[in-house]
């Protein structure tokens, strides 16, 4: 069993705090500061204590992208397997949008997008997640809408994740700004998308 990875609660417990070291330095000095060096100085660790868990700053990376893509997609899932209802499309997308409203996540994801466009092991794993998060949300949209074929299911969950992902950068300010205009729309076509019943915000 490889160093950092065994049952041993300490172990967890350390290699839990020096990724959110690493998720530290990422979201405050961005991917290219991502190094073993300062992520054990932002841990207040030794170098050599760093690499016991994560050997090579490929290691802490995938480990890193790991954990949160998966936290990522625990959210999604959490409330694209809801019961059907009548508010439940409005819930799932104001569980979204409200991931914009957290700076420190949109920064997260920002890194992890530029990450991805530079490292191919970066950019497999966020299109791994991508396809997940594509899969929860037709499976939902089929549910909703049993008229539906899957194929057609399937782009409209590409096209809502494309639209949530981009007005990720616009609604937190980091491109553009949002207003109460272009919010409506945005729910429209969202809305739309899922097959649900359009409400005013």
């Amino acid at each position: 069993m490889s160093a950092g990875t065994g049952p041993t609660a300490k172990g967890r417990q350390r290699r839990t705090a020096l990724l959110d070291a690493a998720e530290h330095v990422l979201t405050g000095a961005g991917g290219s500061e991502l190094t073993l060096r300062a992520v054990a100085e932002e841990a207040g660790v030794r170098l050599g204590h760093l690499q016991y868990y994560f050997p090579t700053r490929a290691a802490l990376l995938s480990a890193l992208l790991d954990r949160i893509l998966a936290s990522s997609l625990e959210r999604v899932t959490a409330v694209t397997v809801a019961p059907a209802h009548g508010s439940d499309r409005e819930a799932l997308l104001d569980a979204i949008l409200s991931d914009h409203d957290d700076p420190r996540l949109v920064r997260l994801f920002t890194e992890v997008w530029a990450l991805a466009a530079h490292d191919e092991e970066a950019a497999s794993a966020v299109r791994a997640f991508y396809g997940q998060y594509v899969t929860h949300v037709a499976a939902f949209v089929r549910d909703r809408a049993p008229g539906l074929g899957a194929a057609e299911a399937q782009h409209r969950a590409e096209v809502f994740v494309m639209l949530m992902e981009g007005a990720a950068l616009f609604r937190s300010g980091v491109t553009g700004r949002r207003t109460a205009a272009t919010d409506a729309r945005l729910r429209e076509a969202a809305l739309t998308l899922l097959g649900g019943t359009v409400h005013p915000a």
